[in-house]
């Protein structure tokens, strides 16, 4: 079955589809005094917005920075990053956001495969941008941006760099201006290169269609709350900008900042994971917290159970919105909207949505045939949204998306004769653990490097609080014995904390088929007994 809602050839032209630059100019034009960004009590309007960004492209040009050139920014969510997203943008640079949460072999290894030269930090990744730093000789400078500061936090790097004449922008729709990264299935994480087309072709068809959830008033907030490295952060920034709101930057995510947002800050619109969304509700000052200035909350990035779903429409009351997308669709691409959720349950709010305007999905099986409704396989997308592909892996690029521009979610599941896309499993091997997604073989090659371990098979186990957790089945080495505390430890020195193993099994054999490959799906099934789905 196909189900697309909009006919495909109904694409936004080019003419309609903004750049980053083009909308900056547009907003700080309707709207010159609005704020644009906010972030611990300081703020920066569209007209101050639009100057800062002319004069950081100017500064990067000055500094070297040129089109297809990639930046990179190793922080926490910081107004600075965004006015440096737009300025790279405005060039026709390639901005690379770098998670705070990566060991520091994972942040050399993104730096070394972007080969970027520059590199911004925020105070709290300053030693870590300088010791990386070191073993990058092809990284020429390393800026480091105060917590605080004028002007998002520029002003003292554009002074540093001298003077310089305002650069044109030469930005188009079609040019790559944001390069996010994704845990790879093959142990290395992949560059997903994104255009203002990807971003923005979504927005104009679902403000064409006049979807009650997207729609955005003048006087909305829009917290971003999210981590800038994931495209549920970084695009809820772009989303801000689109729509001429005031974008409210918080560092991190923490249920005290939110609630103190919503109270203080007039927060409308947010997005959020669900085990933060989790957090979030159950926090004691939600209780006493008025939620009517929201609007509309979106969550994705991980499906949600259904009896926390109840419990956050019992306590905020606020219009919740699914969204189902993944960083290669930059971001949402199916929504169910809150008219599908009703507070006492029901069968569609254990779905993803229906596709938004422009989006095609298709359910195929092992073949790539197309199955009917009711059918499990695997899900495709088409649309605008879908990347421009991998940085550097024409490969694994032509593997996901073929020439028609079909993308290979990695998702089973399947549309009901509504249209109604049920995530059921993964075809992938995929863990997403708190809205991180995690890759198996990415853990497992760091498991194979103690001396312990025979053999490893990473999997993800249902989990109350993170949704699911990474759990490890171990074979030890022949006389050796399995520390469950040391090798946690030992895979932490290589990777980000949330995508070491939580738990470890030893187990005398892994089973297997009779190629050899490893029954990952076997390994699962004991632990997800007693669920509707192996997602969770």
């Amino acid at each position: 079955m196909t189900y697309a809602p909009t006919h495909p050839d109904s694409a936004p032209s080019a003419a309609t589809i903004p750049t980053v630059s083009g909308l900056i100019a547009r907003q700080a034009e309707a709207a010159p005094d609005r704020t644009a960004l906010k972030f611990e009590g300081e703020s920066l309007s569209y007209a101050s917005l639009a100057d800062m960004v002319r004069r950081t492209a100017a500064a990067l040009h000055a500094d070297g920075v040129r089109g297809g050139h990639h930046i990179a920014y190793l922080g926490k969510n910081h107004p600075a990053y965004f006015v440096l997203l737009y300025a790279a943008s405005r060039l026709g640079a390639v901005m690379v956001p770098v998670s705070w949460r990566l060991a520091e072999p994972e942040i050399e290894y993104i730096l070394a495969d972007t080969g970027a030269t520059l590199l911004f930090a925020d105070e709290e990744m300053a030693q870590t941008a300088a010791l990386v730093g070191l073993r990058l000789p092809f990284l020429q400078k390393i800026a480091t941006l105060p917590g605080g500061g004028r002007a998002a936090g520029l002003a003292d790097y554009i002074e540093h760099v001298g003077a310089h004449h305002e650069v044109p922008p030469i930005d188009r729709p079609d040019t790559v201006f944001l390069q996010l990264y994704t845990s790879g299935t093959t142990g290395r994480p992949k560059g997903v290169m994104l255009t203002a087309r990807n971003i923005f072709a979504m927005r104009v068809r679902c403000a064409e269609a006049g979807i009650e959830w997207d729609l955005w008033g003048d006087d909305e907030v829009a917290l971003i709350a999210m981590p800038i490295s994931h495209i549920g952060g970084t695009g809820y920034g772009l989303m801000s900008l689109y729509h001429g709101a005031s974008g409210l930057v918080v560092r991190e995510f923490s249920p005290e900042i939110v609630l103190e947002s919503i109270r203080e800050e007039r927060v409308s619109k947010f997005f959020i994971v669900p085990t933060a969304l989790q957090i979030l509700v159950r926090h004691p000052e939600a209780q006493t917290t008025d939620f009517s200035r929201v609007r509309h909350i979106l969550y994705g990035a991980s499906p949600m159970p259904l009896p926390l779903l109840k419990e956050a429409i019992e306590v905020i009351g606020a219009g919740l919105v699914q969204q189902y997308g993944m960083t290669e669709t930059a971001g949402t691409v199916v929504a169910l909207g809150a008219e599908d959720h009703d507070p006492e349950g029901n069968r569609r709010m254990m779905s993803a949505g229906k596709a938004l305007p422009g989006v095609e999905i298709r359910i195929v099986d092992d073949a790539g045939g197309i199955l009917p409704a009711g059918a499990i396989g695997e899900i495709l997308v088409r649309s605008d949204a879908n990347m421009h592909g991998y940085w550097h892996l024409p490969e694994a690029t032509a593997h996901t998306v073929d020439s028609e521009n079909w993308l290979r979610t990695g998702d089973a599941g399947y549309l009901d004769d509504d249209g109604y896309l049920f995530i059921c499993d993964r075809v992938k091997d995929m863990v997403c653990s708190g809205g991180e997604n995690v890759y198996p073989a990415e853990v497992e090659a760091v498991l194979y490097g103690h001396p312990s371990v025979a053999e490893a098979a990473v999997i993800g186990v249902p989990d109350a609080k993170w949704g699911e957790a990474v759990k490890a089945i171990i074979v030890p080495t022949a006389g050796r014995a399995i520390d469950e505390a040391e090798l946690i430890a030992f895979t932490r020195a290589s990777l980000a904390a949330f995508k070491a193993p939580k738990s470890i099994d030893v187990v005398d054999a892994l089973p297997r088929n009779a190629s050899g490959k490893v029954l990952k799906k076997n390994l699962r099934e004991p632990y997800w007994q007693g669920f509707d789905r192996r997602v969770n």
